[in-house]
């Protein structure tokens, strides 16, 4: 039976192993040498090993007192950490903070505020979920995020807290291989229609039915970002992506941006959401704060374009 082991028992254990002898360690304590003796004798009995060897002049650590001595600095390190913890808490400070973020939101600029975020706070466990669609949302209602940024074409339902965050501008492209390239603009619904659409498709129900931007009479369906935008680069059609994530390639003349008559850029409004009735923690505050610090200088962001929000979900 393992209870009797205490904290400091452990703390004077190592400090023997360190020291050398228990007379350095008493030292190094500020204790007396017998009570340093009476501690390594009792915790010897509790576990039922012999820690030391005695018989040289100045104690050394058996094989088994050495592995001992491992373990108990992993539980005092575990202790002082756990005690750092309750310290962050105490101060407003969230246990954790796990994320949700749909993939169309741009990943470098959210990358940078986490790398931030874990200056700011360091011992604040943080994780990542990147989504698709209704993908933030779910992991927000399982409860396995704290936060989630991702879009709510129909405003946030009662239950959840949304706040505006910024928009990312959707643009229509295609490899500059791909007929459609070479068609004169503006391109018609009716020119692109034949063509095949490469279009999101979502696996949970929270966006299943939203059908907006499907023109194509040919549909392609993926469920990532980063497959869909290897089979535009390809050349297997055409779709509307995040200005971010194609603006490289658009100037590097890989896709070219497709001008659609009587269309106007269309945007897509991403909010941060959490559980109506749950109150943010600094260190989500602060995270929300420098996100949106940084989406100043993003491009295809909300710094860049004002007014609209055509949504586009799916496509």
């Amino acid at each position: 039976m393992l209870d009797p082991l205490t904290l400091d028992q452990m703390r004077i254990l190592v400090a023997v192993a360190e020291a050398g002898s228990f007379s350095a360690a008493a030292r190094r304590l500020g204790r007396v040498q017998s009570a340093i003796s009476q501690s390594i004798q009792a915790m010897e009995t509790t576990l039922g090993l012999a820690l030391f060897d005695r018989a040289a002049r100045a104690p050394a650590l058996t094989d088994a007192g050495r592995a001992i001595v491992r373990d108990a600095r992993a539980v005092l390190d575990g202790a002082k950490a756990m005690r750092a913890r309750a310290e962050s808490i105490a101060a407003d400070v969230e246990p954790e903070l796990p994320l949700a973020v749909d993939a169309m939101f741009p990943m470098g600029l959210l990358m940078e505020s986490l790398q931030a975020l874990r200056r700011e706070f360091p011992l604040l466990p943080a994780s990542v979920f990147t989504e698709a669609l209704g993908g933030a949302e779910q992991r927000l209602r399982e409860g396995a995020a704290r936060l989630a940024i991702y879009s709510q074409p129909g405003g946030p339902p009662p239950d959840l807290s949304a706040e505006f965050l910024t928009r990312i501008a959707l643009v229509p492209v295609v490899a500059v291989s791909h007929p459609l390239a070479a068609l004169n603009e503006p391109l018609t619904r009716e020119a692109a229609a034949p063509y095949v659409q490469l279009v999101l498709t979502d696996r949970t129900e929270i966006t299943r039915n939203i059908q907006g931007g499907i023109i194509g009479q040919q549909i392609w369906r993926f469920a990532d970002l980063s497959t869909r935008l290897e089979f535009l680069l390809a050349g297997f059609g055409w779709c509307n992506m995040p200005l971010h994530l194609v603006q490289a390639h658009i100037e590097a003349g890989r896709l070219k941006r497709l001008v659609v008559a009587g269309a106007q850029t269309v945007e897509l409004p991403i909010s941060i959401v959490h559980e109506r009735g749950r109150r943010l923690g600094r260190a989500s505050r602060w995270f929300i704060d420098d996100l949106r610090g940084r989406l100043s200088s993003c491009p295809g962001t909300a710094a860049q374009f004002e007014g609209r929000s055509a949504v586009d979900l799916v496509a």
